[in-house]
């Protein structure tokens, strides 16, 4: 058994992976041969991430507030708590807060020694985040 105590600092998302405020919090990072890792991740009203894919997934699980997510291609979906959303193999997609509430998740990812955890692409324009269903 390892105890990590709340020991390690918040670190704000960088520029290059989200577009407005977000704030991450590690949850899991067991070495190998563990495959899998966790973060709690905070986004502020209007703050999501660029475009990327996993080439072993995601899963996001919502906590709080209310959030959007997009696979390439398909239409803006809204997610709440307790909603749980599997991004697939390579799927390029983006998920962040709505523009008018803060959304947190833990963010599930897995990777080995053949295959990173994340490929960052280009930023989610304003007029694809603008496609916003009305419920949101």
């Amino acid at each position: 058994m390892q105890i990590t105590r709340s020991s390690i600092d918040t670190v704000k998302g960088p520029s290059d992976w989200f577009t407005g405020d977000v704030h991450i919090d590690p949850v899991a990072a067991a070495p190998a041969p563990s495959r899998v890792t966790a973060s709690l991740v905070h986004f502020m009203p209007g703050a999501r991430t660029h475009w990327h894919r996993h080439p072993l997934g995601q899963t996001v699980f919502v906590t709080e507030g209310v959030g959007l997510c997009q696979r390439r291609g398909g239409p803006v979906e809204v997610i709440r708590p307790g909603d749980r959303v599997l991004f697939e193999a390579d799927e390029e997609h983006w998920h962040g807060a709505a523009p008018t509430r803060l959304m947190v998740h833990v963010a599930i990812n897995e990777g080995d020694h053949d295959h990173d955890v994340v490929h960052w692409l280009d930023p989610v324009t304003d007029e694809e985040y603008r496609a916003t269903p009305a419920t949101a």
